[in-house]
């Protein structure tokens, strides 16, 4: 048994981030893969296109319901045993989906595979803490943000690639090999850590499940215009359920919705930070296809082709800001990155009537470097600002604020869509402008932080013996020997 205070050794270290990263790339792609091949599946399933929505719709809110819940689990039992049983629920529903004749089973096999997927999302990052020193938290950090951005972007390359040579079902059954090659790998190289012996707790995690599926179906009702009676009693049913389970929360020593881990500024911003650029991200995302599509007349090829320089300027910039994280203020680095984020939206809004390639194709680098250069550090601040104890419960808030920000930029999109006009007009450009603004609100969010480091009294040369590596870390200080 191996346990993992302040890292693992060279070279077992770099097995476990791979392994690491072939379960969280698994767990990301399969949030889109499914979305290209939607019009064929409902038409062999002989499902409406309507009804079909729930092939991602399942896997979606199953993943965002469960995510406290399991880091929770991972608190109580260890990170290593979540991973493991969340790599087996996912590999097992990936067969599942794969052999569905009907919607009805294709949509249990994919809720169940968001479950799988919850279960590696919800502890990987503090996996990652366990796997890397302290002091190089950042590049670990690095690593899964790069794997996080690469296949959130590449998901539906990936499919049309699978698409181009086989039928939908193997969409979900690729995932089966590199899920049993990756569940062998977990089994000898993911650390172990000490489990909590605080007891779970059945009725937060109800709350917490029923709150954010009332979210997430009422932010996902705003933006497909369904009865605004009922979103508004979906959102006023997450608010009051939401209520509840804060007030449940301030009585526990380790609650499953870690208010008090937001009471720390750096934690809160960080988080906060997080949310308003990934609701920016969601937003382009879902936009550009449609200006590159509707608005400039390019094909579906050439459209993921436009988009491929983000993914692939990520993976250059990711580490880069990682090592920078682990020596510099995560304030700063993150509101650089969102200004030149902002920039980048900005300038793709004013993009020529009848753009060149090139012309594109820079822009969408200058989006993706400010937003690889925010992204590392800003997850190296949210996990290095909790205890280890409870590096779970900030793994879980951190992909929670990716997912709901992500969710909530789609939504926009559909709301500007419906106020704009046709996709083929303004549009596009209108919703690239709004994420601009949301960008230019994170780096607000991230530069606050600089505001509380700056106030706090620093140490002197004599009485520490460790400093803060990054924004999150708390001081280390001893008396001199």
């Amino acid at each position: 048994m191996n346990t993992a205070e302040d890292g693992l050794a060279l070279p077992h270290r770099y097995w476990a981030i791979l392994n690491l990263a072939v379960g969280i790339a698994l767990s990301v792609l399969d949030s889109a893969i499914a979305n290209i091949a939607l019009p064929a599946i409902a038409k062999e399933i002989h499902a409406s296109p309507a009804d079909s929505i729930w092939v991602i719709n399942a896997y979606q809110l199953a993943v965002v319901i469960s995510l406290l819940t399991l880091a929770s689990l991972g608190d109580i039992f260890g990170y290593r045993r979540i991973y493991i049983i969340g790599l087996t629920v996912f590999t097992g529903a990936a067969l599942v989906s794969a052999l569905s004749h009907s919607l009805l089973m294709l949509t249990f096999g994919r809720a169940l595979q968001g479950l799988g997927a919850a279960g590696m999302m919800s502890v990987n990052t503090a996996l990652v803490r366990f796997t890397y020193p302290r002091r190089q938290l950042g590049r670990g950090i690095a690593m899964v943000s790069v794997v996080v951005s690469i296949s959130s972007a590449a998901g539906p390359s990936v499919a049309a690639a699978i698409l181009a040579v086989a039928s939908w079902p193997w969409l979900f059954a690729i995932n089966v090999p590199l899920g049993l090659v990756t569940l062998g790998m977990s089994l000898r190289l993911l650390p172990y850590n000490r489990p909590s012996d605080h007891r779970f707790d059945l009725l937060s995690a109800l709350l917490c499940a029923f709150a954010f599926a009332f979210l997430i179906s009422g932010i996902n009702g705003i933006g497909h215009h369904h009865s605004p009676l009922f979103v508004v009693i979906e959102l006023a049913g997450a608010l009051f359920i939401g209520y509840v389970l804060v007030r449940r929360q301030d009585s526990l020593s380790m609650p499953l919705l870690p208010i008090d881990l937001f009471k720390r500024p750096i934690f809160a911003l960080s988080v906060a930070t997080s949310v308003c650029a990934f609701v920016a991200q969601g937003i382009v995302f879902v936009a550009l296809p449609f200006y590159f599509q509707d608005v400039i007349g390019r094909s579906q090829v050439e459209t993921g082709l436009l988009i491929t320089p983000w993914p692939v300027t990520v993976a250059m910039i990711a580490p880069i800001a990682g090592r920078l994280a682990d020596r510099y203020h995560a304030g700063i680095l993150g509101g650089i990155g969102l200004m030149v984020l902002s920039l980048g939206f900005v300038l793709l809004a004013l993009l020529p009537a009848e753009p060149g390639d090139a012309d594109i194709i820079w822009r969408i680098g200058v989006c993706a470097f400010g937003f690889g250069f925010f992204q590392s550090p800003n997850n190296r601040a949210i996990i290095g600002s909790a205890p280890r104890e409870r590096s779970g419960g900030a793994g879980a808030i951190q992909a929670t604020a990716r997912l709901l920000g992500q969710t909530i930029g789609a939504a926009l999109v559909a709301l500007v869509f419906g106020f704009a006009g046709p996709a083929g007009g303004s549009s596009p450009t209108a919703a690239i402008l709004l994420a601009a603004f949301f960008a230019t609100l994170a780096a607000i969010a991230s530069l606050a932080r600089l505001l509380g480091f700056m106030r706090r009294p620093w140490p002197s040369r004599t009485t520490r013996s460790a400093l803060p590596t990054a924004a999150g870390d708390e001081f280390t200080v001893r008396s001199p020997p």
